[in-house]
């Protein structure tokens, strides 16, 4: 049985694979690992109700979008919140919604992990970009607020485009320089023109429209 085995030609059971261990003096034990998830969280109405205005948004201005798009190598899983294209300039845009800014870094890695994915799930939709850049979309709260305080020189270097470049990403997506990644918050109620906001930080006087998450949810629930 062990030669079948090793040769590649048997298929035992956990039974007799448990008999080899004792014949061989060894302690086998059975574990099990579940997939590693990025960016794994309930699709709440606050988050929904973001990602289905940034949607429509990028639809009004010419974009093709498709959300929540699946993707996974080996045991690692993930959902792209929302994959926009613009067929005029070739341009393919990852777009992360967060509803609030927690660890900095694991925002980081995910939407890294979903550039190097991004091409391949193109494809698959029969678009042909030529270029990939991201957006990171917050909820316009007094929370994220002082979440881009706390990260604030961090969030220069990995986020350096802000809201009025992101305004021009928009419109002139061809023009956008590689791999600079932008960042700007959003109102999902908001009818302005200039949906994509700028923070505090960035230059905006007036208060957010949300204190935080949860009068965000109650608001928008």
């Amino acid at each position: 049985m062990i030669a079948e085995i090793e040769t590649g030609r048997g298929n035992p059971s956990l039974d007799a694979v448990t008999r080899i261990g004792d014949a061989l003096g060894l302690e086998l034990d059975l574990s099990g690992r579940p997939p590693i998830s990025l960016g794994a969280k309930p699709r709440d109405a606050v988050h929904a109700r973001c990602s289905g205005y940034v949607d429509r948004r990028l639809r009004s201005a010419g974009w093709q979008t498709r959300r929540e798009i699946a993707v996974s190598a080996g045991r690692i899983h993930g959902w792209i919140d929302l994959l926009a294209f613009d067929p005029r300039s070739g341009a393919l845009l990852i777009v992360e919604v967060k509803t609030r800014l927690d660890d900095l870094g694991a925002i980081e890695r995910q939407i890294g992990w979903y550039e190097r994915c991004a091409m391949d799930v193109a494809f698959s939709l029969n678009w042909q970009p030529r270029s990939v850049s991201s957006w990171l979309l917050l909820l316009a709260s007094e929370e994220v607020e002082e979440g881009l305080r706390r990260y604030r020189d961090l969030l220069r270097v990995a986020f350096p485009r802000r809201a009025a470049q992101v305004r021009q990403d928009l419109v002139e997506p061809g023009h956008r320089p590689p791999g600079e990644r932008g960042l700007a918050l959003i109102d999902p109620t908001s009818r302005r023109r200039d949906w994509l906001m700028p923070s505090r930080s960035d230059g905006r006087r007036t208060a957010a429209p949300y204190r935080d998450y949860a009068e965000a949810g109650q608001r928008l629930g």
